[in-house]
């Protein structure tokens, strides 16, 4: 399918009109829910031509659908890339794109701040096989560099990572993972192709949670790959024996979606940067993660590779758990649950959302304190999402401050 219109437009163009012309039917203007499971032939040599891939068509929808296609098609040309494959979750993605390049005997480098499942993967999946993991502190570049060096299969990234918001430096990292001979992988769910593309920074793969910003309500399962033809064709065969397909419905859902993915970051961005600078005044914060901070210690990198900041961010609360349990309950404009990247802004705590799967300990050893709250920052008014935060704080500070006076010691 050609780029040719998508040349010289812009991301949010792109964003809108991208993938959808071939799926049109009947002079419709929005793309078809598909459900058929399969699709009628005649002709048995036209059949097999279309099974086997030498011929554009669909023959069962575990192999590919005309919706989801369309899916694809529109990740792919956002983030420039030959290919796109969906899947039936974000886990899905990660996890049947490390067991593609993956065996017992390969190693694998990657970085402690990973999402917690992927974390898990790296932890406890593969090591089971025999792949033999190891994970670098993820601000440490020359740590990185030096294993990478030892040589590896494949090499893994997150930026910016979930829920600590740490920055790599992708265009050096990759280009390290290419010397030495690896197959270089980033989730770019953060940042969405709409702040950054790491293709174009020397990655190979380049993988999405289409549950997150993509799709943007908080409706619809799903995962996309994108890379090259050849990178991908390997993808898509390990997807397509094992079955994590991408369900027609999610992907009309994330489709509507995606038409707005522009508009929703850009909002969603401009006011993550606000709460992060009220958060920082607030006595009660210790700290405040936000690439968007020139105080971040890696704001010159993403200011050289993202387009903007992207609309997450976390901070860690001096009173932990207690002072959790206390200030999450008085937001009114917040869902407190474990998802992020839609229209609704979100508040959790890392050990009920990204690191729910491991323990206490674990926690620790990748450094996120129980005080972590992660805030994924929805399309409300910036001045209202402030105010509603200023009000928690303010019972959060009058509890606090009964606690620490004598009378209630005394009682």
């Amino acid at each position: 399918m050609t780029d040719k219109p998508f040349r010289n437009v812009q991301d949010g163009t792109k964003a809108v009109w991208a993938g959808e012309k071939e799926s049109l039917a009947y002079n419709a203007t929005q793309v078809p829910v598909v459900f058929s499971v399969a699709y009628n032939y005649d002709d048995v040599d036209e059949w097999q031509e279309v099974a086997l891939g030498n011929k554009p068509g669909y023959t069962y929808n575990r192999m590919s659908n005309p919706t989801v296609k369309a899916f694809e098609e529109k990740v792919r040309i956002l983030e420039e890339a030959e290919e796109a494959v969906a899947f039936s979750s974000g886990m899905a993605a990660i996890s049947s794109t490390l067991y593609t390049f993956l065996k017992p005997g390969d190693r694998v480098v990657s970085v402690k701040d990973t999402y917690g499942g992927t974390n898990k993967i790296f932890t406890e999946f593969l090591p089971n096989v025999g792949v033999d993991v190891t994970l670098c502190n993820t601000g440490n570049h020359e740590e990185i560099e030096a294993e990478v060096n030892k040589g590896c299969k494949v090499l893994y990234l997150e930026s910016p990572t979930n829920p600590t918001m740490k920055i790599i430096d992708i265009e050096r990292i990759a280009k390290a993972g290419k010397s030495a001979g690896a197959v270089v992988i980033i989730d770019n769910t953060f940042a969405t192709p709409i702040n950054q593309n790491p293709l174009q920074l020397g990655v190979d793969l380049v993988i999405h949670s289409a549950t997150k910003f993509l799709s943007g309500h908080a409706d619809a399962l799903g995962g996309a790959v994108c890379g090259s033809k050849e990178l991908m064709q390997q993808v898509y065969h390990y997807r397509e024996i094992n079955g994590a397909t991408m369900d027609p419905m999610s992907a009309y859902l994330i489709l509507r979606g995606m038409k707005t993915l522009k508009l929703r970051i850009r909002q969603q961005e401009r006011s993550a940067l606000e709460i992060a600078k009220f958060l920082q005044k607030k006595e009660a914060v210790e700290a405040v993660y936000y690439p968007g901070l020139e105080t971040h210690p890696h704001h010159h990198i993403a200011k050289k590779q993202m387009k903007g900041f992207g609309g997450i961010l976390s901070f860690v609360l001096k009173g932990e758990m207690e002072a959790i349990k206390i200030l999450l309950p008085k937001l009114t404009y917040a869902n407190k649950a474990g998802n992020l990247g839609a229209v609704e802004t979100i508040y959790g705590p890392a050990r009920t959302t990204s690191h729910v799967e491991c323990t206490l300990e674990e926690r620790k050893a990748l450094g996120i304190s129980e005080g972590l709250v992660r805030i994924s920052v929805g399309i409300e008014d910036t001045e209202d999402l402030i105010a509603d935060l200023e009000q928690a704080f303010a019972h959060l500070e009058q509890a606090f401050a009964h606690l620490e006076s004598p009378s209630s010691i005394s009682n």
